[in-house]
């Protein structure tokens, strides 16, 4: 009976060093992203909606901008701004600001005219020239 009570223990100190472990890895907090354009505080949710918009208006995934990892190529490193792709983006997200706040009275991403779309249109660079039809 005595062994039987110490194998309970002992399963437990396992189980609860098991859940205390999981409790740490899903609230310790990773790497902060290298925001320079993006508000600080934007939360995840409303970080990975705009990531996703860029990989929509350009028809692109993430490591058109974002390096592989060096300890782990299968992942990608988001703090880096190895690619010159990552400051182009800021540049571009800058340029619809202004121009949104300039003519369309916007600041916000959600009522603005102007997005990468509105250019690129789903193709990595956008189009040099219009071909209107004559």
């Amino acid at each position: 009976m005595l062994r039987t009570n110490k194998n309970k223990i002992f399963v437990g100190m396992v189980l609860f060093a098991i859940l205390m472990t999981g409790v740490a890895a899903t609230t310790a907090e990773g790497p902060k992203p290298n925001l320079k354009v993006l508000p600080k505080n934007i939360d995840h949710e409303e970080l990975v909606k705009i990531m996703k918009g860029f990989n929509v208006s350009l028809g692109v995934k993430c490591n058109f901008c974002h390096v592989p990892s060096k300890t782990d190529p299968k992942k990608l490193d988001f703090q880096s701004d190895e690619k010159p792709e990552k400051d182009i983006a800021r540049s571009m997200m800058k340029m619809t600001a202004k121009i949104n706040k300039k003519y369309f009275k916007s600041e916000s991403g959600a009522s603005s005219a102007i997005t990468c779309i509105t250019c690129h249109n789903g193709k990595e660079h956008p189009a040099s020239k219009i071909d209107i039809p004559e």
